[in-house]
């Protein structure tokens, strides 16, 4: 990939993407308190243009796999980490492990073959920016620009080998108890055996209750490569939620779980832990009360 197209972005949002990094190792060792933000995005593949709150964090601990003829490719344990470095900028990285288990069909030869592997995989960092703030008659409107680090070790599968990159367009719109989110945008991977290839989702969500949120997508990609697991396009149907803690509003349950309808059989599921904590005058509910616990105390206390 020529990351030329990409620097000057960066630039000039004047971060420095390496000093970043080390202030997030160093942010997830802070003892902060929990504030109340929903959580966006994981379960589902669809996601959003909300950045985090300004001093605000996300922290996800998950497990997530993606099968299909070729390959069932899994992630876990993974590591997620959201950061609102400024207004209306989310700072964001993924350290995962994972697992690819090669089908070894003849019908996808070459691909698809191979002994099945455990390691670390690509790790993944990116900027979620929002452009457009949601109003009475129009959808907030952002990005989420992704990259792809080559950290795994690609002659065992468990990475591309090369830098790679996502750049979608996302929107949401809030109408009492009911969240649409929707977009698509495009993914760039000049590695061998890859290919460059759209996609598009679009959400639902519900707040059923205090404690209980559900929520269905359509999600669609083209085909990524003879190396990928996801040889042909695929359009896939997902349903899942969040179950939110009872007296701890910072800590999720997340989950979901969704087939292929058209194209490519495929199969995802995901399942996670969710954290979120903060300070400042974007969340006038961020101080928690005298009796509730301090990150990272309180991920031993979660309760039903």
């Amino acid at each position: 990939m020529n990351l030329s197209r990409a620097l000057p972005v960066i630039r000039s949002l004047n971060v420095n993407l390496y000093s970043m990094m080390r202030r997030f190792l160093v942010l997830l060792a802070l003892t902060l308190t929990v504030c109340g933000a929903r959580a966006q995005g994981p379960p589902f593949q669809t996601d959003d243009p909300v950045p985090v709150d300004l001093h605000h964090y996300e922290f996800y601990v998950f497990g997530a796999a993606d099968g299909t003829p070729v390959e069932i490719d899994s992630v876990g344990p993974a590591f997620e980490f959201n950061w609102g470095a400024i207004p209306r900028v989310q700072l964001h990285a993924i350290l995962p492990w994972g697992v690819v288990a090669p089908r070894n069909n003849p019908a996808y030869l070459p691909g698809g073959t191979g002994p099945t592997e455990f390691g670390l995989t690509d790790m993944e960092v990116g900027a979620k920016i929002a452009f457009i703030k949601e109003s009475k008659h129009v959808p907030q409107i952002g990005t989420f620009t992704m990259f792809e680090l080559p950290t795994g070790n690609s002659d065992k599968g468990l990475g591309v080998g090369k830098v790679w990159y996502k750049v979608p367009l996302w929107l949401q719109k809030n109408v009492g108890k009911w969240t649409f989110d929707g977009g698509g945008g495009y993914t760039f991977n000049s590695q061998t055996g890859f290919r460059n290839f759209p996609y598009t989702g679009w959400l639902v969500k519900k707040e059923l209750s205090e404690r209980l949120e559900l929520g269905a997508e359509v999600f669609a990609h083209g085909a990524e490569g003879s190396a990928s697991a996801q040889s042909k396009a695929s359009t896939m149907i997902d349903v899942g939620g969040y179950y939110h803690f009872k007296h701890h509003p910072g800590q999720q349950f997340l989950f979901a779980y969704g087939h292929s309808i058209a194209g490519q059989t495929e199969t995802y599921a995901y399942v996670g832990l969710y954290w979120t904590w903060g300070q400042g005058k974007d969340n006038k509910d961020a101080a928690p009360k005298a009796s509730e616990p301090l990150f990272p105390a309180h991920f031993a206390n979660t309760s039903f």
